[in-house]
């Protein structure tokens, strides 16, 4: 038998249920969800229920709040209710760098509109009187935070659904997915039926995996076990009534504590952690859970004793063991998945119930916009690409769960499950003292540290950092002389064919480069958001050579092939893994290569924006003349395994011109010089190419481009608010972190999006959205920098070579 419905939602915890209430209330009530077992089973069940708004994201701590303000609501209105307590939460700082944390995220609520407070000692224990002070700096007050029933709310969820028209199937598997002739999924299910669907969701919670290998595709996710013990009854809590101690979480100690009636729940993240069915998933798990262990857990309760004596009086009830499924970074998985129409992912999700409600919207809106209202890059199932496998999730969910709590330092570069992906150069850069981070599995250097004086790599929110001096030196050396930097990673793509040009032309809002030449080119939606930023090289009048970001690799794909042609006259090729990149810049970098090529490097013959085939010794390579450090210099694109040996050739070129090995860390101070924005950071969705001052690679004399209707509407009643360079009057200890909101006679102007020091200019540098009236050079503001008002000012782009004078020599 065959059946029909719009979309098919698998799964039927607090996600999916989420998922389908919120396309139903979009007026989307052709909609079936298919539960395996009941309503809440898997991990819905058994969650604790905690409600936390606190982030160090700011996607994530919009989402929660989201998330927060609808279980107030829904707690108000329905009858009943969905076991919605309001409590307010407090967490602990032992040391400076906690507080310094809080005092960041604090000021990212306030710019949120959420109430955040932070305390001293004293005023902590006012909230929470059983509470002891030893060894504590403060804490951090979130009165939105508190916890609500995993199951009331599901139902919630499935209840409204039903009675705006969507059903719900429980007892009934998916067993297979396959597209139609006519392009719509087939929903198999173990009744032997099919469902015939426009759209299909995948809210399977820790068995998202097992639907993905439905259609052939891996899923990084792995199931860790989470533990919390519950207590008899306590009676000083007892005798509080109605009374509800707030939500108390010990991030420095890691674990969080909650009253659960007259009781507490204890609920430690664990370092001696356990990842489970790495190799596949029982048959039925739905309502199990794994036996206890304890034992893990004893410092954590004993510490949590100590913090609040009277848990110690109740003894322990029942614990608690069991799956919460975890991508390799703990955020979940939203949005499309690489490369199939019309399938979505909605799950992973590690704190699904405080995040169910968020979900529901940011799913609703790519379903029926084919974008969510915020970025949710943070969410975006394309982020992992075919590096993300199984061992590699396994290894990074375990690091995570073992810091799930711990501050998010800037250029921390966690080891686990590296490396994953490397160039020919990574063993050779190793051996000079290069230290590696991942982007997008990729291993790039970071810095080097050819002698070997730095154990440990400084880990502070503060910028005095133990390798400061040497990316200093590598700064030099490109502006002084000639740097050599391994970029492995970048996104590449050749597009080709009798309709490549007017494809591109739709795709881009810019305007495209004559034969031979470079343009940096940005792809928009229809609210004239930035979606991607693309280095468009044009080798001939029908084929264009494209570099984006690393991470970008499944992402820009999908935008090309999406607006490819049905006739055939565009073709793509994906050459990311087949081709590295040198990238060779300074104002000695033409008298380097000019060592080893014969072709003329000269600034008549091969200018800025030029990009050409050049031979290197016994190989070729393809030279752009363009770079992200503001210098003279090339990025040379040849095949993997023609790097080693053009490495080699270029450093023995280089030798007599003060050549240097050149790590990220130098690039990203080089690039906050020139102003260059950063893809996902500076630019995203959320502002508009005008906004992001990116007016001269906006061409609205084109015919039509995505977007251009509506950067033609805000041009003419202005833009609101732009991108623009500050510097900090006072250098202080701390650079501007992500996020940073402006200030400019105590309002709340702007938010910075990139801040690192300047080595070239001794100062410290940020990018910020600013409103307009104040985005002109001299104007004075105040970033407030982990809880401090800092003076700065607003500038001219570029700081560094306003002429470009360098880049053109």
């Amino acid at each position: 038998m065959t059946r029909t419905a719009r979309v098919v939602v698998i799964g039927g915890g607090a996600v999916g249920t989420s998922a389908l209430w919120h396309l139903a209330m979009r007026g989307w009530t052709d909609c079936l969800l298919l539960e395996m077992n009941e309503l809440t089973a898997g991990s819905t069940w058994h969650a604790a229920g905690n409600c936390p708004t606190f982030s160090g994201s700011w996607t994530l701590m919009r989402m929660q709040a989201y998330g927060a303000k609808l279980y107030r609501r829904l707690s108000a209105e329905l009858e009943g209710g969905i076991g919605y307590h309001g409590t307010g939460s407090l967490r602990l700082a032992h040391h400076r760098e906690r507080m310094d944390e809080f005092r960041h995220v604090l000021a990212m609520a306030h710019a949120q509109g959420l109430p955040y407070e932070l305390l001293g000692p004293a005023e902590a224990r006012a909230r929470y009187p059983f509470l002891e002070l030893h060894d504590l700096e403060g804490a951090l007050w979130d009165p939105l935070d508190g916890d609500v029933d995993p199951s009331q709310l599901t139902q919630a969820y499935a209840r409204m659904a039903r009675e705006a028209g969507c059903r719900i199937e429980r007892f009934t598997r998916v067993v297979s997915l396959e597209r139609s002739s006519g392009g719509e999924w087939l929903v198999g299910t173990d009744k032997g039926e099919t469902i015939r669907a426009e759209i299909v969701v995948n809210a399977a919670g820790y068995r998202a995996g097992e639907i993905m290998a439905l259609v052939g595709r891996h899923l990084p996710i792995v199931a860790m076990q989470h533990q919390y013990l519950v207590t008899e009854d306590i009676l000083a809590l007892a005798e509080r009534g109605a009374s509800k101690l707030p939500l108390l979480r010990d991030p420095d100690t890691s674990y969080y504590l909650r009253q659960e009636r007259h009781g507490f729940i204890l609920g430690p993240y664990e370092w001696d952690c356990r990842a489970e069915w790495v190799n596949g998933l029982p048959e039925d798990f739905a309502y199990q859970l794994w036996p206890d262990d304890l034992g893990r857990l004893e410092r954590y309760i004993e510490d949590a004793c100590g913090r609040v004596p009277i848990l110690a009086e109740g003894g322990v009830k029942r614990v608690v063991n069991g799956p919460i499924p975890y991508a390799p970074d703990g955020n979940p998985y939203i949005g499309p998945v690489h490369g199939l129409t019309n399938f979505y992912q909605c799950c992973c999700f590690s704190f699904g119930i405080a995040q169910s409600g968020g979900a529901g919207k940011f799913l609703s809106e790519w379903v029926v916009d084919g974008e969510p209202e915020w970025d949710g890059w943070v969410f975006d199932p394309r982020r992992y690409t075919g590096y993300a496998t199984t061992s590699y999730t396994v290894a990074k969910a375990v690091e995570l769960y073992q810091n799930e709590y711990a501050i998010g330092f800037p250029f921390e570069e966690r080891p686990a499950g590296r490396p994953a992906r490397t160039t020919p150069l990574y063993p050779v850069l190793k051996a000079k003292g290069a230290r590696f981070g991942a982007r997008n599995g990729w291993e790039r250097a970071v810095f080097f540290d050819p002698e070997g004086r730095i154990e440990q790599p400084s880990l502070t929110l503060r910028r005095e950092r133990n390798w400061n001096p040497l990316v200093a030196q590598e700064v030099r050396a490109v502006r002084e002389a000639v740097g050599v930097i391994d970029l492995g990673g970048f996104s590449k793509f050749l597009v080709e064919g009798a309709g490549a040009e007017a494809m591109l032309d739709r795709v881009l809002c810019s305007r495209l480069p004559k034969p031979g030449r470079i343009a940096l080119c940005y792809a928009l939606d229809e609210r004239g958001g930035v979606v991607s930023e693309f280095t468009v090289t044009r080798l001939a009048h029908e084929r264009f050579y494209l570099v984006s970001a690393s991470t970008a690799e499944w992402h820009d794909e999908d935008l090309l092939r999406a607006a490819m042609p049905d006739d055939d006259s565009v073709r793509l090729e994906t050459l990311h893994g087949r081709l590295g990149t040198l990238v060779v810049a300074g104002p000695k970098a033409r008298d380097a290569l000019a060592k080893i090529t014969p072709a003329d490097l000269s600034n008549a013959a091969f200018p800025w924006l030029t990009g050409r085939e050049i031979e290197l010794g016994s190989g070729r390579a393809l030279a752009l003349r363009i770079n992200y450090v503001g210098e003279l210099g090339w990025e040379l694109h040849l095949p993997m395994e023609e790097l080693l040996p053009a490495y080699e050739r270029i450093m023995a070129a280089g030798t007599g011109y003060g050549i240097r090995d050149v790590g990220i860390y130098a690039v990203e101070s080089m690039r906050l010089d020139k102003c260059y924005r950063s893809w996902k950071q500076d630019l995203e969705i959320g502002f508009t190419a005008l906004e992001a001052g990116l007016d001269r690679f906006v061409d609205l004399e084109k015919p039509d481009f995505i977007g251009k209707a509506a950067l033609v509407a805000q041009r003419e009643r202005g833009v609101g608010q732009r991108l623009v360079p500050l510097t900090l009057d006072d250098a202080g200890e701390y650079d501007a972190p992500f996020c940073a909101p402006v200030h400019e006679n105590g309002e709340r102007v702007g938010l910075v999006t990139s801040g690192f020091w300047s080595f070239t200019l001794d100062r410290s540098i940020a990018l910020a959205y600013v409103r307009s009236d104040l985005a002109r050079p001299g104007q004075k503001v105040a970033v407030e920098i982990y809880g401090r008002m800092t003076p700065a000012t607003v500038c001219e782009e570029p700081l560094y070579d306003p002429g470009n004078a360098r880049l053109k020599a």
